[in-house]
């Protein structure tokens, strides 16, 4: 027995509220629902939207997950996934035009490209920013989500996107929700520690840029700017 969206109360069914509210109105989960469309004996579409979410941290993260990665999660099998991987490269090709490249050039420019982002979240967030050679986006990763004061920096998870991306060049980026950019001792011996691995794969780390409130810290300068 499975749960399909329309056993699902009208008020919460993603297909409704878009017809009604337009497209923009959806949440993340509630895209997914759509294309998932049922779930299994003991979770709802919208239960198993949310795990999928969860599991990937961010929904920019599923850019460059594979058919295993996404069959690991229970429920989905390769029907699913194959459908849910051809939404995600439809949507990539359609906007593929309009998307100029941007390029990272000094911490100044990171800090430019993510500061609205993230200089007013409540909880701390590691993003990984993916360079090619003409030091390009090619795209921007989500990696932890952390609490008010700390975040995890796992050298593995930042270099497997920098290995499937085929970027040599990446760029680290985290907030600190009190406003004051200043690194902690945590951070200085996280980061250290992930030049260090990085190198041992031939991957540079061009900076880790740590955002406060209109200011922030790089650690390729060693020192706080303010914006």
């Amino acid at each position: 027995m499975k749960y399909y969206l329309h056993e699902l109360p009208n008020d919460n069914l993603p297909r409704e509220r878009l017809a009604k509210l337009g497209v923009s109105s959806l949440s993340d989960y509630e895209l997914l629902a759509i294309i998932l469309r049922t779930g299994t004996k003991n979770e709802s579409v919208i239960e198993m939207s949310k795990k999928l979410l969860a599991e990937f941290k961010h929904i920019s993260n599923l850019n460059n997950t594979t058919i295993s990665e996404l069959m690991e999660i229970k429920g989905i099998g390769s029907t699913k996934a194959i459908e849910l991987l051809a939404a995600i490269e439809l949507g990539r090709r359609v906007n593929s035009l309009n998307i100029a490249k941007v390029t990272i050039m000094s911490s100044q420019d990171i800090f430019n490209y993510l500061k609205y982002r993230m200089q007013s979240l409540t909880q701390e967030q590691l993003i990984a920013i993916y360079l090619n050679v003409k030091s390009e986006i090619i795209d921007t990763k989500v990696l932890t989500i952390g609490t008010a004061n700390q975040t995890i920096i796992d050298p593995k998870e930042v270099m497997k996107w920098a290995l499937k991306l085929s970027s040599s060049h990446v760029v680290i980026a985290h907030n600190h929700p009190s406003g004051d950019p200043t690194p902690s001792r945590q951070d200085i011996a996280s980061t250290d520690y992930l030049i260090s691995f990085a190198k041992s794969l031939d991957i540079t780390i061009v900076d880790h840029i740590i955002i406060g409130q209109n200011k922030y810290f790089s650690f390729s300068k060693r020192r706080i700017f303010n914006a």
